[in-house]
């Protein structure tokens, strides 16, 4: 049984890569950050106790910022791959958070391959580069084109990419960057702009809101379904040898055009109900990303299966349960502040 680690397991990509692993048949450990709230929402579904047969999914506290407790764990667990998703990965944020971006996103990563190093195990590392990397490039942007980072997120980002390469180089480490572009699903956190939307959609269709607050709707990106990609990264660590690829649909659609198809599908116009708040404009924007995955079509066999109106389906979906739920409550005298109930 092989086994894998995951790091960022509790995210949006951890619990579909979790649950795609789990499937392949792999032993899957998870690195979780200590918190006083439960974060462990989006993979409480794939957990059983560790006392009992069945269990294969295991998570280990700890964190990127702490060298020796990630060699100790790596040397523990001694997994035959490693999915480095975990990050400071909102990019509004990392303006205001900018040193502690450059430690969790940029060192994190190389605290990670030196306890590879330091261990000696025999492992396939997987790195989450971004596509923000690209920022003010030309679109559409490939494997060759050199990066442009617009926000303290997607310099940290750039700086783990060539720290993998380097790695890679230095010391033989079967290290891979898999660039991948906006990906979305039901489980995107909802502070990042897609799920923003498609939860406070539902919840104006249902008379629990009354407006939608936005930043730029101008900038283009190329989204597609977070599920489908994950099996990129897996298909990276099975080629013979490590090498970097963009994960894209190559299709890009504005913020605007987004909200526009979200309203429009729950019979409404936008226009109505969202307003631009300037707090939400980041300090240095990035206008169009737009991937050329065509080396990964070629290599790795991997295309998407999920269009982008299938994409927003299934989050209106998903979001308009949870909208009918937080209805049937407060009609029964409960009160929510932020969606969360008190």
């Amino acid at each position: 049984m092989k086994k894998a680690l995951i790091t960022g397991i509790t995210g949006q990509d951890g619990s579909y890569l979790a649950e795609f692993l789990l499937k392949k048949g792999y032993e899957v450990h998870g690195l979780i950050r200590r918190s006083s709230s439960f974060n462990t929402g989006r993979i409480d579904h794939l957990y059983h106790d560790s006392h009992e047969p069945e269990a294969r999914l295991f998570l280990h506290y700890g964190d990127l910022s702490v060298s020796a407790q990630l060699t100790d764990m790596l040397h523990s667990i001694k997994p035959d791959e490693i999915y480095h998703l975990g990050a400071q990965s909102h990019v509004r944020v990392s303006f205001d958070m900018p040193e502690y971006t450059g430690d969790i996103t940029g060192l994190g990563t190389l605290r990670l391959l030196e306890a590879i190093l330091r261990t000696g195990i025999k492992t396939r590392f997987y790195q989450a580069s971004s596509s923000e990397m690209f920022g003010a490039a030309p679109p559409p942007q490939r494997e060759t084109t050199p990066f442009q980072p617009r926000s303290p997120y997607a310099a940290a980002k750039v700086y783990a990419y060539y720290i993998v390469q380097n790695y890679r180089d230095a010391y033989g480490i079967f290290a891979t960057n898999g660039i991948l572009f906006n990906h979305e699903s039901p489980r995107r956190g909802e502070t990042f702009v897609t799920r923003k939307i498609t939860r406070a959609a539902t919840q104006i269709k249902l008379g629990l809101k009354d407006r939608l607050f936005l930043g730029n709707l101008e900038a283009k990106r190329d989204w597609g379904f977070a599920g489908d990609y994950v099996e990129a990264m897996w298909l990276m660590l099975q080629q013979e040898k490590p090498d970097d690829f963009i994960i894209a649909t190559g299709e890009t659609y504005s913020v605007r055009q987004f909200v526009e198809k979200v309203f429009s599908k729950l019979d409404m116009d936008y226009n109505k109900y969202v307003s631009i708040d300037p707090r939400y404009f980041r300090p240095t924007e990035v206008d169009v990303l737009l991937g050329d995955s065509s080396k990964a079509r070629k290599i790795l066999g991997w295309q998407p299966r999920v269009s982008f109106d299938k994409l927003i389906d299934m989050m209106l979906d998903a979001d308009m349960e949870m909208a009918k739920k937080e209805k049937t409550l407060i009609d029964a005298g409960y009160t929510f502040k932020n969606g969360e109930h008190i």
